[in-house]
């Protein structure tokens, strides 16, 4: 667990360097200091008034870990659209932001690689009936007592060498999409309802780069909630949390969800892990690269909690004045965690019942 110091202590320790400037009253009001390195305010000293005490009590956290997030669209629904041969385009039926059904024409393109693919097809094809008709031709002359087995045998072998090249020829025209039509065109089709993200192509445009999408679209309704976990933090976090988001945005709204999956590696230029949140998106309100706030929810065991106006700074330690008698301190050494509001979480140095000094326990400076 981490270490580190309040804003309360950085207070104090401005505070402390104040203390050149103290009152006359200070000055005036000494404190007596025991053996043992205690101070004890005496009955008189108007000091008194300035310094709160209060007992340590144990407290349950609140259990809220809150980090920088964002909405994104999820993988699985973010389709690129890219041409399977080169060719020119010749129409596009959409634009950016417009919403496109499963099968609906987004553009079409004419390629000479989909036209030889097509009389590839048709040639097998008709090779493949040639072959038919020789084998059933030579069966029926051998029934007859005319031909010889070597001849039927050969037609047999034709017949599996047309059906061979049909079937590649098949695969080959299956391979460059199921929207190829006469002449060597070829219809680029939305593969899922969504809406078009992004349009990369223009009419008579030559597409060259296969690797280079021309089309995107999006299914919006579900999106994803990343949270930016700190890598300090990634080992308060596991899938099934619940987590509620709140938009800059969308003042007034809180969504919430729960931790569906965890990236395994740390983002090299961040340092952190990124936690994903599936949430519905009926009415696609929810936008990509929205910014957001995350506040997963952590199971936290209770713990000892000071205010942070009780922590003070001594040679790099962060200490509290302990009250060992009525009116009588003693400076302790402490190791805390992390901040909860105005509050801090104590580890080491304290039991609970103990009464510390919550506020002016500058004004007790020893040193």
């Amino acid at each position: 667990m981490r270490l580190r110091a309040g804003r309360g202590v950085f207070g104090c320790l401005f505070t402390m360097v104040y203390l050149a400037g103290l009152p006359a009253w200070a000055e005036k009001t000494p404190l007596i200091v025991g053996q043992d390195g205690s101070l004890t305010v005496p009955e008189d000293s108007s000091l008194r008034k300035r310094l709160a005490v209060e007992a340590v009590q144990v407290v349950v956290p609140k259990d809220t870990l809150s980090v920088p997030g964002a909405i994104v669209t999820e993988p699985s629904r973010q389709v690129p659209i890219m041409a399977p041969v080169n060719g020119r385009v010749m129409a596009l039926s959409v634009v950016p932001g417009q919403h496109v059904t499963h099968g609906q024409p987004l553009a079409t393109l004419m390629a000479g690689d989909m036209a030889q693919a097509a009389t590839d097809e048709e040639k097998a094809r008709a090779a493949l009936v040639l072959a038919q008709l020789a084998m059933a031709r030579a069966q029926q002359v051998k029934q007859a007592g005319g031909a010889a087995t070597r001849d039927v045998e050969a037609a047999r072998a034709a017949l599996a060498q047309a059906q061979a090249e049909e079937r590649r020829a098949q695969d080959r025209l299956a391979s460059l999409g199921e929207s190829a039509t006469a002449g060597g065109k070829l219809v680029l089709r939305s593969p899922v309802d969504g809406v078009v993200s992004a349009v990369n192509m223009a009419p008579g445009q030559n597409v060259t780069d296969l690797t280079a999408p021309l089309l995107s679209v999006e299914n919006l309704s579900e999106i994803w909630a990343v949270a930016d976990v700190p890598e300090e933090d990634v080992d308060e976090i596991h899938i099934g949390q619940s987590v509620s988001l709140t938009l800059p945005g969308r003042e007034g709204v809180v969504l919430h969800g729960d931790i569906a999956a965890i990236e395994p590696d740390l983002r090299s230029e961040t340092r952190r892990l990124r936690a994903m949140i599936p949430l519905p998106n009926p009415d696609e309100d929810l936008h990509p690269n929205m910014f957001a706030t995350v506040s997963i929810q952590l199971k936290q065991p209770p713990g000892l909690m000071v205010p942070q106006s009780a922590l003070l700074m001594n040679n790099d330690n962060v200490t509290v004045f302990v009250e060992t008698a009525p009116w009588t301190f003693k400076r302790r050494k402490i190791g805390i965690s992390y901040d909860e509001g105005e509050d801090t979480r104590v580890l080491t140095g304290l039991n609970a019942g103990e009464r510390i000094v919550t506020r002016g326990g500058v004004l007790l400076n020893d040193d």
